[in-house]
Parts: structure tokens; C-alpha cells; sequence
């Protein structure tokens, strides 16, 4: 007889499996070639992400700076000629989209004595930003808002809990896929464009 203990890892561990497949499928059949791959590794790193603050309410700084790294290596890769230029363009939106979510979490902690953003969560922002243009971050982070509320509510009532505006949500959960989600979005319109290199 089996011990039900034993299996408790197991569907957690399959369905990350599996989304992991699909990820990487996903991308390289977007873009073959570098862009794909860069697609993958993206994928891998953003499921990563969102399982562990799915778990743990927390963003290891690795998985956020390995992203990162990622999208300059990107940008380099892409356009190789321009040199450090190449680098510019991904930290200033970084930049353009962390700072402003950094500003609003030291109001909201100023003005309600508490976090209602991690740091965690602006440090995946920037990540967003590295990898997305501009008006692509707006609609990733709009949709992984209503994701998380929506994931919320609906979790409320299955619970027939009363909702909480205090309640701890781990947005890293929702932010994350959306943002290779995003990515590939730009990927299939740019190579439906035909903008993508091979």
C-alpha cells in the first residue's frame, strides 16, 4: 500500500513540470533561434520565481538579478555593434518602471504603517521592464493585478471568507508569468511582422 505522505510533492512538482515543457516549447516554437532560447530561459526563470513566492511570500534576489542579466546578454546579443549602448535601453525602462512602484511603496508605508509592496515585487518590475517595452508593461502588470484579485476573490469564496484589504497576496505569483506572457506577445507580433532575427 502506498503511504499518502509520500506523494505529497508530486502533482505540485508535475504541473511545474509540465508548465516548464510548455514554456520552453512555447518559446522556441515563437521565435527559432536565439530569440527563442532566450525565450526558454525566461520561461524557467519567471516559473521559478512564481513558485517560490507562491511558497514562501519572497523573491530570491538570484532568480531576479539572473533575469536581469538575462535581458542585457539580450540586448548585447541583438545588437552588438552598438556596444554599451545596446545596454542603455533596458535598465532606463527598468529604471522607468521601478522607481515610480518604489516611490508608491514608501508612501503606502509611510501612510498606512505597513508594506503593501515587497521589495521583491519592484525588483520584479524592473525585470519587466528590461525585457518589455513600455506600453507592454502597463497591460503585463495591469493584468497580473487582476489575476492576483481575481485569484483572491475567488479564493475568499470557495473559503466563504469575508475579503480583506489587509490580506498578503504573493504578486510575484501573478507578475512573473505575465511577464514572459508579455514577452511572448512582442515576440509573436514582431515575428508576424517579420522583425525578428533568426
Amino acid at each position: 500500500m502506498t503511504d499518502p505522505e509520500a506523494n505529497d510533492g508530486t502533482g505540485p512538482a508535475l504541473a511545474l513540470g509540465i508548465a516548464l515543457l510548455l514554456g520552453v516549447f512555447a518559446s522556441l516554437v515563437a521565435a527559432p533561434g536565439a530569440e527563442g532560447m532566450f525565450g526558454a530561459f525566461l520561461a524557467a526563470l519567471m516559473l521559478a520565481i512564481a513558485a517560490h513566492d507562491a511558497r514562501h511570500y519572497l523573491i530570491p534576489n538570484v532568480l531576479t538579478g539572473a533575469a536581469f542579466a538575462l535581458a542585457l546578454l539580450r540586448a548585447a546579443t541583438f545588437v552588438p555593434d552598438v556596444g554599451a549602448e545596446a545596454l542603455l535601453w533596458p535598465v532606463i525602462r527598468a529604471a522607468a518602471v521601478a522607481i515610480p512602484l518604489l516611490l508608491l511603496m514608501a508612501f503606502y508605508r509611510r501612510w498606512r504603517g505597513r508594506d503593501g509592496l515587497g521589495l521583491g515585487d519592484v525588483k520584479l518590475a524592473a525585470v519587466c521592464g528590461a525585457w518589455l517595452d513600455l506600453a507592454t508593461v502597463v497591460v503585463v502588470i495591469e493584468l497580473a493585478a487582476l489575476l492576483a484579485i481575481g485569484a483572491y476573490a475567488a479564493h475568499a469564496a470557495l473559503q466563504r471568507k469575508p475579503l480583506r484589504t489587509t490580506a498578503y497576496l504573493p504578486f510575484g505569483l501573478f507578475l512573473a508569468p505575465a511577464i514572459w506572457i508579455g514577452w511572448l506577445g512582442e515576440t509573436w507580433y514582431a515575428g508576424w511582422l517579420g522583425g525578428w532575427p533568426g
